[in-house]
């Protein structure tokens, strides 16, 4: 079985001379959540644009469970549910005859499909409020009814906390958790917002400037969150030996080829520096450091927090 439902392999799109998105090479894993991280205008809506074949690509190509998009399209799509812009539901319809009308015109062939959608994403079915008199938090979850209102395998949703209260804001995370967890659906996510991506993502994708410019589990990244006792010497490899064989040390990881964070604190650093200089290894910085995610996240995009 394809163990990515999403491949991209050096994707590219431009807008005259401009890119809105460069050699992105995105890997997301079938039944998990990825988190598409990047400030307002990074390229994260162009990018799922792409994936669904809104637009065409400059180069590069999408993959969907291992087949490639273009000339694939009526055999893939139907199988990705999406909210990339506000649909256009109708304001003076209720929200079950809203999507009565989509189900319909999608010939979607299910009958129970509209009062499966509403009762997934906790609205009434029958309701007779209008969808004008909608909170933004009914809406959100109107618009996700439909995107799953086929029962698709993959869920594209751009910034779908977007405009929510604190409270819809944890409701649509509970339920996009248990959309994946329970439901087994795969499902990609664009955000702005670094702390809500770290609370649901199993993977994510750093963007910035039409650029991935880092694509982790959520897992590996929280590790930036920690304290670790940063080592800067001559030799990262030799260094990393030693740290392992020598002095039985493991939880540490190699940042480049002078770049050691060793996260194990119950190491002494002044065995670790007098460890190296037996073994002729140079120190020249050693120093305790916590960055929070908010602190990696300006590191690797050179800039301000994402807000």
């Amino acid at each position: 079985m394809e163990p990515f439902v999403i491949q991209t392999h050096r994707l590219t799109k431009q807008y005259g001379g401009q890119a809105g998105v460069f050699d992105l090479d995105l890997h997301v894993r079938r039944g998990t959540i990825y988190g598409l991280l990047g400030r307002n205008g990074a390229g994260k809506s162009t990018t799922m644009k792409l994936l669904l074949g809104l637009t065409p690509p400059t180069a590069g190509e999408v993959l969907l469970w291992g087949t490639p998009l273009r000339g694939h399209e009526g055999e893939l799509l139907p199988r990705i549910g999406s909210m990339i812009e506000a649909p256009g539901f109708y304001p003076n319809l209720t929200g079950t005859e809203n999507l009565q009308l989509f189900a319909a015109l999608r010939g979607i062939p299910r009958r129970s499909a509209v009062q499966d959608a509403l009762e997934l994403v906790g609205l009434p079915y029958r309701d007779r409020k209008r969808f004008s008199q909608y909170s933004m938090g009914m809406k959100q979850r109107l618009a996700i009814a439909l995107a799953v209102l086929h029962d698709p395998e993959l869920l594209i949703l751009d910034e779908p906390v977007n405009g929510l209260d604190p409270i819809g804001i944890a409701e649509m995370r509970d339920f996009i958790r248990r959309l994946c967890k329970e439901q087994g659906k795969t499902v990609l996510l664009s955000s702005h917002i670094l702390s809500e991506v770290a609370l649901l993502a199993d993977d994510v994708g750093i963007i910035d400037h039409g650029r991935l410019l880092e694509e982790e589990s959520m897992a590996v990244l929280e590790k930036k969150n920690r304290q670790y006792i940063r080592l800067d010497v001559s030799d990262a490899a030799q260094a990393a030996h030693l740290l392992e064989n020598t002095l039985g040390i493991r939880d540490f990881t190699a940042e480049d080829d002078h770049t050691l964070c060793v996260y194990d604190l119950r190491s002494d650093p002044a065995r670790l520096a007098q460890a190296l200089q037996e073994q002729g290894i140079a120190l020249t910085e050693l120093h305790r450091c916590q960055d929070t995610l908010e602190d990696y996240f300006k590191r690797v995009t050179g800039g301000a927090g994402l807000g």
